[in-house]
């Protein structure tokens, strides 16, 4: 049922076994990776996502791995958790219904923004309405300036009667926003204890707490987008946590955070906007953990999935971090791996435009129902469809068995997209992929040329359940010469929510010139964020031990509106280190836009700490395999490569293959949970961690 190297037995003697449990939702599939704590042995599941009710597909995903491993619930010491829920509810925009409560005479700044388009040239896209109809954005009599000063008392008895019309109105959460509250958020701290006093059963997002940092609409936007989201994440994480205890699992899951961090469902729980980009970060750092096991450190990840695909750009095993996101068009100032996602997976539908021209995506057939091939009821042609007709997917089944593939309807709806076209069946097929590939070399080039690296010089590590299997297409393009592919690559983000460190971040913004910077303030802020950090690691279960925390600040030139982050790397910081932050300044600037001004005058603008709590990394084993080179060999058919004729190709079955064991293409590779393919003129070896590394050749 899972794909597994194991023990034969579990230990029926003795101290139980511990495990770690990984469970990734995705828009098409639920993946699980569990994982044996003594002796390094895992197993992985894959089961059908359910958009209805993610819980579903977890619960069942958990309940058979766990059955099919013979391992007992209360021996799961770890579980984590990535989820795709908030994400879904912003772009579909079914959170709860919000009332906000702002300084008086900026009530509209949620919809008058930043007074840009999304898109110079495009007359016909808009902004998303705001989340927060015009009567229920409220104003309430207050004024702080920006050094932190007063100037006008909070009337309490205005946000009485304001709190009272939200309440009429039947508001689920309360939205709390003034004007430089992050320099004093005294006021807003009454106005919260006034709703909680009133509407003990509202939700509350205040933006001293969810984003203490300077820019009051992307302040206001990213607290928007927290309320908006409390409700549904408050009963869907309540429940998740209730259902693994009910299956007798004792341990309190953690949750997947877009930064690449993990977090308790508590936190989660108070701050669900966190979790809003977090789907693709755990295949991140799932493939810097590979990465650096391989000592591969210099990475464009691609992780290719059913619905999209997300790349990455590491270098020196780095994962970048950005701080400005948009999420289904608000802007959200949170943490997260910078990741670029293009609307290019294995679902993605191949239509024609009003143009005569093919396309391929954004839309999706998703988990349900799906690519025509799996028989659900499917009738549009996606790019899965095209790989069964090309034969480089199995026409019979995928997942080992466990799902049907109907080719005869694949081959269907792509004939009637070539009738449309004017093209063959295998020529249609061909140029759904061409099409997918471009899109996703575009994805690529966007994190890597544009931003001044030379794809050439790194390794494309290709997971996901479709990665793989365009891989190599798209590294050709990029003239890109190595693809490393993990041992299950379908389930590597499930396997990177296991390596992950618990992570939170604290900011305060603070503006000074760098050459007139008072370091006794500087060293007081960083002090202050610290403790708060460490106060925060102790309450979420780490000894002083196992805590570290990474201090950094946001620079700029002075006139500028957009900062670097820049590390600081001495503790306490003093007067002659600030000319090695201005350096490091001008390596940034010279590295993002190609140049710096040396003698320019800068600023400092926010003070950043990083909280991590270390989690044990993960030290994989898996059972030596014997047997004869080329044994691995299951079965020959027809694949169609770059040609209209195809190739008869010897199938793989890797569970079967060698370390050490050199593949010659053309070659499909087949797994539970993925397909590799190799082209005729390249070859693919197989290292001791049991990695396939495509070595590729120009067109």
């Amino acid at each position: 049922m899972s794909s597994r190297s194991r023990d034969d037995r579990p230990n029926h003697g003795g101290a139980p076994i511990p495990y770690k449990l990984g469970i990734d939702v995705g828009g098409t599939f639920t993946d699980v990776f569990l994982l044996n704590e003594t002796n390094g042995i895992m197993a992985v599941h894959k089961v059908s996502s359910t958009p209805e009710d993610p819980s579903k597909a977890i619960m069942r995903g958990t309940s058979e791995i766990l059955e099919g491993e013979r391992i007992c619930r209360d021996q799961i010491d770890y579980l984590a958790h990535g989820t795709t829920v908030a994400t879904n509810a912003i772009i579909e925009r079914k959170g709860g219904k919000l009332g906000l409560l702002t300084t008086k005479g900026f009530r509209d700044l949620l919809e008058i923004g930043r007074q840009t388009r999304p898109r110079l040239y495009d007359l016909q896209l808009d902004y998303p309405p705001p989340l927060v109809p015009r009567d229920l954005r409220l104003e309430v009599d207050e004024r702080v300036l920006h050094s932190g000063e007063v100037a006008i008392p909070l009337d309490e008895g205005s946000v009485k009667r304001q709190v009272e019309k939200l309440k009429q109105n039947r508001v689920d959460a309360v939205v709390i926003c003034l004007l430089y509250s992050y320099m004093n958020p005294t006021h807003e701290a009454r106005i919260k204890s006034i709703v909680k006093e009133e509407m003990p059963e509202c939700y509350v997002s205040a933006s001293h707490e969810v984003l203490p940092e300077f820019r009051e609409y992307e302040r206001l936007s990213t607290t928007t987008l927290n309320a908006f989201l409390m409700p549904i994440m408050d009963l869907y994480l309540r429940n998740f946590d209730e259902d693994v205890k009910n299956t007798g699992i004792r341990v309190s899951p953690r949750i997947n955070q877009s930064s690449g961090g993990v977090m308790s469902v508590s936190t989660a729980r108070q701050f669900p906007i966190r979790t809003a980009m977090s789907g693709p970060s755990a295949g991140v750092i799932g493939a810097r953990f590979v990465g650096e096991a391989i000592g591969e450190r210099n990475l464009i990840t691609f992780d290719m999935g059913g619905t999209s695909t997300d790349v990455c750009l590491l270098e020196q095993g780095g994962s970048p971090i950005s701080n400005d996101r948009w999420v289904a068009g608000y802007p959200a100032k949170i943490p997260s791996v910078d990741v670029n996602a293009v609307g290019a997976g294995g679902g993605s539908i191949a239509w024609v435009g009003l143009d005569g021209l093919m396309k391929v995506g954004p839309q999706s057939a998703g988990a349900s129902p799906g690519p025509v091939c799996y028989g659900l009821g499917g009738t549009e042609p996606t790019v899965t469809d095209a790989n069964v007709v090309l034969g480089r997917l199995h026409p019979e089944y995928l997942l080992g068995g466990r799902m049907k593939i109907a080719k005869s309807g694949a081959e269907s709806a792509l004939r009637r997209l070539g009738e449309q076209l004017g093209f063959g069946l295998i020529e249609t097929a061909h140029g759904v992929l061409k099409v997918v590939i471009a899109n996703m070399v575009k994805a690529i080039r966007g994190i890597s040329i544009e931003r001044g690296y030379d794809p050439k010089e790194f390794c494309l590590m290709a997971f996901g359940g479709a990665g793989p299997l365009h891989a190599v297409g798209v590294a050709r393009e990029l003239e890109i010469s190595t693809v490393i592919i993990p041992p299950n690559p379908g389930i590597l983000c499930a396997m990177g929510l296991l390596v992950a460190d618990t992570r939170n971040d604290y900011v305060k913004t603070a503006l000074m010139f760098t050459d007139q910077a008072d370091v006794a303030r500087i060293n007081q802020i960083f002090e202050e964020l610290e403790a708060e950090a460490r106060q925060w690691l102790s309450e979420e279960g780490f000894d002083a031990g196992d805590q570290e925390c990474f201090r950094s600040v946001d620079m700029r030139y002075v006139g500028q509106n957009f900062e670097l982050p820049v590390e600081v790397l001495s503790q306490p910081l003093k007067p002659s280190d600030l000319e090695g932050l201005i350096s490091r300044f001008y390596q940034e600037h010279d590295r993002n836009y190609g140049h710096f001004t040396p003698g320019e005058p800068t600023q400092l603008v926010n003070f950043r700490v990083t909280a991590h709590g270390l989690t044990p990394k993960l030290q994989l084993s898996r059972t030596r395999r014997e047997g004869e080179v080329g044994s691995a060999i299951v079965d020959h058919r027809e694949v169609y490569f770059g040609d209209l004729a195809p190739v008869l190709t010897p199938i793989y079955d890797r569970v079967k293959v060698l370390p050490g064991e050199v593949i010659d293409g053309p070659a499909v590779i087949e797994q539970m949970d993925s397909t590799i393919l190799v082209f005729p003129e390249d070859n693919a070896e197989i290292d001791e961690d049991l990695n396939v590394i495509i070595r590729t050749q120009k067109d």
